[in-house]
């Protein structure tokens, strides 16, 4: 008599990572006292929240009397930025890989502010001079901050999808092909880590997202290369990157043939 085989083969699962590219949180209020910090990663130990609340304070003071606009984003090198969200009368500072997407982060924080606003109430906290350290908070902004970088896929149908990015590759007309979420968090590049990392940054300021969808979005990049990116089902961000030379009615007809594949394999 045989044994049952009773086991399933996982093709979806809960990616839940431990990684984040978030390293640190903190609110300020406008005075510059920072009321509240969280480390991440323990990558970036910054005992000195107070100094980081008051230059930024001071740096958008300043910027919004110079150019009447407050400075939001401060590369620090070393692929980390400071980037700040004013939301109400708390400003929200986060240091993060360079990489991460502008519109990502405000909706982290758009999350954390309704829940922080929520515990100030309850609490009655005085946000203008009180420091806040409660570990049933911390765990539940690391939840917020985590829960975009945990997402279900099937992982039979995205290796289909990234062996067919793979293949692109050997087409002399197509340099590269980078998949993302639809959130943009990275799935596959076929661009090497270094360039990666300063066309991500380039795309985060062209490619506008509005409640998770991207816009058909064609352009020239600096290096001269005609960028093509499309969302497939609200699901993925699809980039293909071509020489400037090909012509404009065939980089349109390979992106939409590589689409109609991956929608083929979504389908399946």
């Amino acid at each position: 008599m045989g044994i049952p085989d009773n086991s399933v083969i996982v093709s979806k699962i809960k990616r839940t990572s431990d990684k984040t590219n978030i390293h640190n949180l903190f609110i300020f209020n406008k005075s510059g006292i920072c009321i509240y910090g969280l480390n991440l990663t323990n990558l970036y130990p910054l005992e000195q929240e107070q100094l980081i609340s008051s230059y930024f304070t001071a740096l958008m003071s300043f910027t919004k009397e110079l150019i009447g606009n407050k400075i939001k984003t401060v590369e620090m090198g070393g692929g980390i930025k400071l980037v700040v969200f004013e939301k109400k009368n708390l400003y929200y500072n986060l240091l993060c890989n360079t990489i991460e997407n502008w519109q990502l982060l405000d909706e982290i924080i758009s999350k954390i502010h309704s829940k922080f606003s929520e515990y100030v109430i309850k609490n009655d906290i005085q946000t203008d001079l009180e420091y806040i350290y409660d570990e049933q908070l911390n765990y539940l902004i690391e939840d917020i901050i985590r829960e975009p970088y945990s997402s279900e896929f099937d992982l039979i149908k995205e290796e289909e999808i990234i062996s067919l990015l793979k293949e692109l590759h050997l087409n002399d007309d197509i340099k590269g092909a980078i998949l993302l979420t639809n959130i943009g968090k990275l799935i596959f590049s076929s661009l090497n880590k270094t360039i990666i990392k300063d066309f991500l940054k380039e795309v985060d300021f062209r490619v506008k997202i509005c409640n998770n969808t991207i816009l058909k979005l064609f352009y020239t990049s600096k290096n001269n290369e005609l960028i093509f990116s499309e969302n497939i089902n609200d699901l993925y961000i699809l980039i293909l990157i071509f020489d400037a030379k090909i012509r404009f009615g065939m980089a349109e007809f390979y992106l939409q043939k590589v689409i109609k594949k991956i929608i083929n394999f979504l389908n399946d």
